[in-house]
């Protein structure tokens, strides 16, 4: 379900904080990287351990545990209860990354129907990985000292 609603920005960030309180959060050991194949190599590459699987015309992309080359992520995943109005939820909390440690974020969105509906799966740098992640953490706690943010966000 995706909602329409007009907020000002309080309203907004007042809703994202208690919807962050309400999610599920599950943050995950392993380092991750793009592994890439063709189309047409789905069910000989295609992993039981990825966490998402993308495609354009011409490669699948799929995102796994390893140590390979490339760029690598730490990971987390947010579940959110059903029937929450979570709009704007990726805008807000990656805008807060951007202005807390300077990081762009990367996010994939899934369904689970019997588990609340909407799941995202969020990448950041792993060298940022751990205070990020503390961060995320404390978001979802409701720590009152982030209410600002470093930035008076």
């Amino acid at each position: 379900m995706v909602n329409v609603s007009h907020e000002n920005v309080a309203e907004i960030d007042t809703r994202l904080r208690r919807v962050m309180q309400q999610a599920r959060l599950k943050v995950y050991a392993d380092v991750y990287g793009f592994e890439e194949f063709p189309l047409d190599a789905f069910v000989a590459h295609a992993r039981s351990d990825a966490l998402a699987l993308v495609r354009d015309d011409a490669v699948w992309s799929q995102l796994v545990p390893g140590e390979g080359p490339g760029e690598r992520f730490r990971m987390f995943r947010f579940h959110f209860p059903e029937g929450v109005d979570n709009s704007g939820f990726v805008g807000w909390l990656a805008t807060r990354l951007k202005l807390e440690f300077g990081t762009g974020v990367f996010v994939t969105c899934g369904q689970n129907s019997d588990d609340g509906g909407i799941f995202d799966y969020w990448g950041v740098p792993e060298t940022l990985g751990d205070v990020v992640i503390a961060y995320v953490s404390n978001l979802c706690a409701n720590d009152p000292d982030l209410s600002r943010g470093r930035h008076g966000q």
